[in-house]
């Protein structure tokens, strides 16, 4: 298994190439939640996550349904208040979780 300082090497190296390799287009649209339709927001993703993206697209509606009943889901399956919002990848345009345990986490680090 690989230690820590050659994982964030390869973190390091990976961001460089998406760095290098993919020029964002400015006047492209954010894209819509699946789940209620909104313009997601584009959300900096931290320096210390396992993630190597730059960003990722976030709902930050506190009315979209998958926000709404991830409360529900999350204390029926852990006996913990969280939830999650709908995050899109857009290295692969795969949309996913991100964790939240309050309604305004991570709204801190919306950068559009």
């Amino acid at each position: 298994m690989p230690d820590k300082k050659a994982r964030l090497g390869h973190r390091v190296r990976v961001w460089i190439d998406k760095v290098l390799q993919h020029k964002e287009m400015p006047d492209k649209k954010a894209p819509l939640c699946p789940h209620c339709g909104q313009e997601m927001k584009k959300w900096k993703v931290p320096i210390a996550s396992t993630w190597a993206n730059e960003f990722f697209y976030v709902c930050f509606n506190d009315e979209c349904p998958y926000f709404v009943q991830g409360w529900e889901h999350i204390w029926e399956q852990q006996a913990t208040k969280a939830s999650y919002r709908c995050r899109l990848d857009p290295d692969t345009g795969k949309y996913g979780p991100v964790p939240v345990w309050s309604y305004d986490a991570l709204k801190n680090d919306i950068i559009d």
